[in-house]
């Protein structure tokens, strides 16, 4: 419900192994941290694509993550050959591809991408942490947790919070209706 959304794209050349990828939300952040590590060094490269808060509200989240899969996809070093991509809904790119949901539990290479995203998106929300503390963004990474949820009542929407998400509206809306509502 707060911050950016970050899709990645990894290729791997076809001698690397790599121990212990697998799907990122069932590793630890820093067993993360440490296979991003791995990833970069034992790639052929990887792209990430960002894309920002304003442009999730504006668009909403399947497109912008979708925006956020081409965008990765043009990063990579060199031109794959054939994309796999986690979930059910393709990017607009001119590449042969195929959508494999859950693909992160089938595919090293999506599963590389899918460490290389999540990393990524943690790292934004830690610097994110130290702009907005009171949010807990180093602890929920912008998820709604229920301390997420009780400081965005406690203290309303940030710059990072993504309006077209339901908490988030609801407390503009709760705010608009406050503020119409209040006395001259």
């Amino acid at each position: 419900m707060a911050g950016p959304v970050v899709a990645a794209a990894v290729i791997l050349r076809r001698d690397v192994l790599i121990p212990g990828v697998d799907d990122s939300k069932k590793l630890s952040e820093s067993r993360r941290e440490s296979l991003y590590e791995d990833i970069r060094q034992m790639t052929a490269g990887f792209g990430v694509g960002i894309v920002s808060r304003e442009t999730i509200d504006r668009v909403n989240i399947l497109r912008a993550s979708l925006e956020a899969m081409k965008l990765a996809v043009l990063r990579l070093p060199v031109e794959p050959d054939f994309l796999l991509v986690d979930g059910l809904h393709l990017p607009a790119l001119d590449l042969p591809m195929k959508a494999l949901p859950h693909g992160d539990s089938l595919s090293l290479s999506v599963a590389a991408a899918s460490i290389v995203a999540k990393v990524t998106r943690d790292r934004i929300m830690r610097e994110l942490d130290r702009m907005y503390p009171q949010y807990g963004f180093v602890r929920n990474k912008g998820y709604p947790t229920a301390g997420h949820l009780a400081a965005l009542d406690e203290f309303g929407p940030c710059e990072v919070h993504r309006r077209s998400f339901g908490p988030v509206a609801e407390k503009l809306c709760q705010l608009r209706m406050l503020l119409e509502t209040k006395p001259d």
